[in-house]
């Protein structure tokens, strides 16, 4: 899939059928996000594969916002370091390199949490130096969807030519 239909076409998938995800393609998934640039080239991240059922569950019971990561084939924690004025931004990155590598080979994925997760750390056994940024499952969408039929704002609206409130000419 090219990149521009990737991204014209992608939706949130928080139901995944029991499919597993291959080896290959997971593998490609974490290479897209390793490949992601990073200010100073800091790579402030680690990614944390997970396919046990068990612990898809124990992350999901610890996740109010999240319940959907059990059912779920994998899901990859992104941990940055606290230390890294950049984190946040470069794993932001990373995570949507990876949410688009996998939606162009038919995978669903969606954001999950944001920073703070203290349970969910402690769970992956992250060291005192790393916050988890976000927990991403991912999986065969249950229900086909992303053709691009998007409720977004008009680019008129959100696009300005030089200077706020100059209307962006396309």
């Amino acid at each position: 899939m090219e990149v521009f239909e990737a991204v014209r076409t992608i939706v949130a998938v928080r139901s995944y059928k029991d499919t597993p995800v291959p080896a290959d393609l997971v593998k490609r998934i974490v290479e897209a996000g390793r490949l992601t640039g990073s200010s100073k080239n800091g790579q402030p991240w680690q990614f944390i594969v997970v396919q046990d059922r068990e612990m898809l569950s124990k992350l999901a019971a610890v996740t109010p916002y999240g319940p959907y990561i059990s059912q779920a084939p994998l899901a990859i924690a992104v941990a940055i370091e606290k230390a890294s004025r950049f984190g946040v931004s470069d794993g932001s990155r990373a995570i949507q390199s990876m949410i688009l590598t996998a939606w162009s080979e038919g995978v669903g994925s969606n954001w999950v949490g944001f920073v703070g997760m203290s349970e969910q750390k402690k769970l992956l056994g992250l060291p005192d130096d790393y916050d988890l940024l976000a927990i991403v499952p991912f999986g065969y969408p249950v229900m086909p969807g992303g053709r691009g039929e998007k409720k977004r704002k008009a680019l008129n609206r959100v696009v300005h030519w030089g200077r706020f409130g100059t209307p962006f000419a396309s």
